[in-house]
């Protein structure tokens, strides 16, 4: 594959500012491998790091003015191999998870590179070895990125390119479900919020077996994209109350299970009331502002609670595995496409929700 060397990238300046310029094709290292970009989905968190910064950490600080490239949701192939690589070859069609980690600290050999304590140290005079591509270190809105072999995964050629930039997204939410201990056949969740990590929620929790498997959001046309995706029922939250409906549906029993994706600010609490004693939350999402707990509830009901973030524990290449598979289509959740130079007119439409986009996918040119 000829690589040229210089490549186009956005570079993110003052908040809120990106601007098309070019930088020098990045060189693989030691277990690393050059991808050439052929598409890349917009998260909620790349419109974060855009506007606010964190979580992206850029040579200790703020990613402001560091010519930094955003991005993570990102497919492409393998355009060259560095040292130490035999388990892909030039050519292949890969998806990418997120975080590589420094692959040394205490989480990182326990598996949890996610949650690596050198998080953003890669720089120098300061390198553990960390990486985050489009946190810690150049992302996926550029023609070329640099991987860890880590965090790659192999696709098929039926999986299309907008297809497996959502492996990230139904990665994340199979982190979610791992992280509640490995949702058994016949076991009821409920996931509140149908945004890409709910509805990607949906999916995989049915895929694998979950029954009853309820949604719960404020919009009729998302909880009707969430039934196609796998739920059985759906909750309007503006409509009834949340827990009167779950135990309804449940015959007064609740669930096992809350995968909550919502943020909203009494989320926890509710989540209490809609499961079964003994049963368990995961929490992933960020609410705007910091929320009151009835923790004596979760104390009284034997509740557990755990946390995520990304899509740690290889999560991304079980689902990569279900989305080669079709189990699910996660297609249904991809409602926009624009191409490599209108990426500013893609992250409005994403950050607006023009025409309820939902995910938008940044293509490049063949």
């Amino acid at each position: 594959m000829e690589i040229p060397k210089m490549m186009k990238a956005w570079v993110l300046g003052d908040p809120m500012e990106l601007t098309l310029t070019e930088k020098p094709v990045p060189e693989p290292g030691r277990n690393e491998v050059l991808v050439k970009i052929d598409a890349v989905a917009i998260c909620a968190t790349d419109l974060e790091i855009i506007e606010n910064g964190p979580p992206a950490l850029i040579q200790g600080g703020l990613p402001f003015n560091k010519n930094f490239t955003p991005g993570h949701e990102y497919m492409g192939r393998v355009a060259k191999l560095g040292p130490g690589v035999d388990s892909y070859k030039v050519g292949d069609r890969v998806a990418v998870e997120i975080h590589a980690g420094c692959g040394q600290c205490e989480n990182c050999r326990k598996g949890e590179y996610t949650a690596c304590l050198n998080y953003g140290l890669n720089y120098e005079g300061h390198d553990k070895g960390h990486r985050a591509n489009g946190f810690t270190t150049d992302g996926g809105f550029a023609e070329y990125a640099v991987n860890n072999v880590n965090t790659l995964c192999h696709i098929g050629d039926n999986v299309t390119d907008e297809e497996a930039t959502l492996i990230v997204t139904a990665g994340t939410a199979m982190y979610g479900l791992d992280s509640l201990g490995g949702l058994l056949a016949g076991q009821g969740i409920i996931i509140s919020g149908p945004g890409p990590i709910g509805l990607m929620g949906v999916a995989v929790a049915k895929s694998i077996g979950a029954n009853p498997v309820i949604l719960s959001g404020t919009r009729d046309n998302r909880l009707e994209l969430g039934k196609k995706l796998g739920a059985d029922y759906t909750i309007n939250v503006r409509n009834e109350n949340v827990v009167d409906a779950v135990k309804r549906l449940t015959n007064g029993e609740g669930v096992n299970y809350v995968l909550e994706c919502s943020g909203a600010p009494n989320a926890i609490n509710e989540s209490a009331q809609m499961i079964k004693r003994g049963g368990k939350i995961c929490l992933a999402a960020f609410p705007k502002k910091p929320v009151e707990v009835d923790v004596a509830s979760l104390v009284r009901n034997n509740v557990s609670m755990v946390a995520i973030r990304g899509e740690g524990k290889s999560a991304v290449h079980r689902a990569a595995s279900l989305i080669t598979e079709h189990r699910f289509e996660a297609s249904l959740i991809h409602t926009h496409t624009f191409d490599f130079e209108d990426l500013l007119e893609a992250l409005r439409y994403s950050r607006e929700r023009i025409d309820d986009a939902i995910k938008v996918v940044v293509k490049m040119p063949k």
